[in-house]
């Protein structure tokens, strides 16, 4: 009896939730997050606790770049589910672009904070490839006298390139490049291209040759090779 009672009051209910999610997951993938807020929103009225309710509200909020609201999602879910590496990482993420859009005596108090959630996220999936990418570029962009650090940056390359060649070669690449040694760059961004043949690393290298070393024609021969690739598949 009392199963019957669950299924007569509660089924509809958890049908209903189903539909909604699928609706708002659909609306987001549409990029149409005002209309998928609205939906998840009310999704979380009925089930205040479903993860992944909260972890694209977070989202859309941090699409919109209401980077509070979307900290107040991530803080919740690393609350609910405290051994989830993606929590710590999207949080570390919403962090460092609010101590961005914050002063500069503001934002030094928060860096702390930025590099534990990535680190968390690293100590929790050691294989978290997006937390190493994060760490590399608050390193390279710090100024050493806060805790910027051209070796340490070079060490979660090191530490992609165990994980990912390519991802490897493409962050050593973002670093040379960084602290303008273009040669080096190129070296690594080629590297990336002949173990991967990915979009990316032609698009870095093209970028490269573009914007940073003056040579327009070069890198409109590595788009082409790209393409005619691609062609021929």
């Amino acid at each position: 009896m009392k199963h019957i009672l669950f299924l007569i009051v509660f089924l509809p209910i958890i049908v209903w939730s189903q539909s909604n999610f699928k609706q708002g997951e659909k609306l987001f993938k549409e990029e149409k997050y005002d209309a998928a807020q609205n939906v998840f929103e009310s999704i979380l009225k009925t089930n205040p606790t479903d993860l992944k309710t909260i972890e694209y509200l977070g989202d859309i909020a941090g699409q919109s770049k209401l980077w509070g609201k979307a900290l107040s999602y991530y803080k919740k879910l690393k609350n609910l589910n405290p051994s989830e590496a993606n929590y710590y990482y999207k949080y570390g993420g919403a962090l460092g672009m609010k101590a961005k859009e914050s002063n500069k005596f503001k934002a030094l108090g928060m860096i702390d904070e930025i590099k534990d959630s990535f680190e968390k996220a690293i100590s929790l999936n050691p294989k978290h490839i997006e937390s190493r990418w994060a760490l590399i570029e608050l390193y390279i962009q710090l100024p050493g006298i806060v805790g910027g650090s051209e070796s340490k940056a070079i060490q979660y390359s090191n530490e992609l390139l165990q994980l990912s060649v390519v991802d490897g070669y493409l962050s050593r690449g973002h670093i040379e490049e960084y602290f303008k040694r273009y040669e080096s760059a190129e070296k690594q961004y080629k590297k990336a291209i002949a173990v991967s043949d990915s979009k990316t690393s032609y698009n870095k290298l093209a970028s490269l040759y573009k914007n940073k070393m003056k040579e327009p024609e070069r890198a409109k021969s590595v788009l082409e090779a790209y393409n005619n690739k691609n062609k021929s598949r």
